[in-house]
Parts: structure tokens; sequence; C-alpha cells
């Protein structure tokens, strides 16, 4: 499997999504058009991971709409995809609905809960890493999947193959200090209320990296 992965700031990568794909022997492209503007193309994506970074869908720049283009077509395709933050966010907006302010800006460690048991085996609640202050609305089409205790959409499901999340699952140890020491000064105002090192200190959770392989082992599973 060939997975492509839209990275859209150098210090948000794949994280553990990497060691997914080596697991399996899958082979992964990462892209960075928000520096050089290269897309894949539909025709050599098995798997889309569109990641995080520190624009909006709303912004009016060339590459956040070519990146819509190639979404809708692997929608049409029915080919699997995966969003974290802004990734979830631009897969929402190419749906047709809305990325808006959020009612709280969470930056740090906080719980979110399971909405539906469409994805089997995944907790009731899981502690995990937020950095945002927008939100995708979820889609009419889709089944809601996690909320937390400030912002109720932090997850949905569409097709037993598009799965968006408002926060993030992928990063290890080494991943959060990275986010971290390099955008620290975006914890300013966040309502969770925690410093750059409380974040930094936070063990990873287990159950983080086996919750992200349920959701990628399902979104790629033969139907």
């Amino acid at each position: 499997m060939r997975i492509n992965v839209l990275q859209h700031t150098p210090n948000e990568g794949p994280g553990m999504i990497q060691d997914w794909a080596n697991a399996h022997g899958h082979t992964m492209f990462v892209y960075h058009p928000y520096q050089f503007g290269h897309l894949p193309t539909a025709d050599e994506t098995d798997l889309l991971v569109i990641l995080g970074g520190p624009m909006s869908p709303n912004d009016d720049l060339p590459w956040i709409k070519q990146e819509r283009v190639l979404i809708q077509t692997l929608l049409d395709r029915d080919v699997p995809m995966f969003g974290a933050c802004y990734g979830a966010q631009q897969i929402s907006k190419t749906l047709g609905y809305p990325v808006t302010k959020a009612p709280a800006k969470e930056v740090g460690w906080a719980p979110v809960y399971r909405q539906s048991t469409i994805i089997p085996k995944l907790p009731a609640k899981l502690t995990v890493l937020h950095w945002h202050e927008e939100m995708f609305a979820i889609p009419d089409e889709a089944e809601w999947l996690f909320s937390s205790d400030r912002v109720a959409n932090q997850g949905f499901v569409l097709n037993h193959r598009v799965v968006g999340l408002q926060f993030h699952f992928e990063p290890a140890a080494d991943n959060v200090r990275e986010m971290v020491v390099n955008d620290y000064p975006y914890i300013q105002g966040s309502v969770l209320n925690q410093t750059a090192d409380e974040i930094i200190n936070m063990p990873i959770p287990a159950e983080n990296r086996v919750a992200l392989e349920t959701i990628l082992d399902y979104i790629t599973a033969e139907k």
C-alpha cells in the first residue's frame, strides 16, 4: 500500500502512523504542500493522511483548495483517508460543511469520549493531545465518533473509509516535544491551563497507539 501524507508544518509529522505503516510493510511518502506546493495524484494514493497545521481551511491559498480537489476525488473513489486536526477540518470543508471557531481553545492533554461503537474495540474514554481553536462540523452523512468536555465535534467516521479527528492520536513523546518547543506560544489562552512542561512531561497513554492502529486498520480493511 502506498500511503501519501500531507504534512503542513515541520513540527507535526506522521509520528506513530509511520510505525503502523512500517509494521504492515506499507510505503509512506510525505508531502509538504505549504512549502513546495506539490500534491500526490489520486491514482497513486492508497491511503491519504492529512495532518494538522497552523493554517485554516478557510484561508485563501491555492494549495489548500487543491488539497480539497484531491480529497473530493478520493471520496468519490472510496479511498481510505485519515485526517488529524486541520486535516479533519479539510475533509469536512470538502463535503460542504463549515469550519468555525470552537467554543474553547484546547491546547494540551484532556479526555475525549467515544460516541459510537462503529469501530470495534475503541475505549470509551481516552486522554489525547489537543492543539486547536477551530473545529469542523460533523457531516450529516458521517457518524459522530468522539466528543470532549468543551468541544463536542471531536471525531467522525464516514462510509467505513474516512476518519477525521479534531485531536491528535499520532504523536509519540519525541513528537510532542517537537510540537511544544517550536509552537509553545500557542499554548497561551488554552482553557486547559497547562504549561509547556506539563504537556511535554505527560506520558503518552499506551492506549492511544492502540486506538490509532485500530482506526487505521478499520479504514484500510477489505470490505
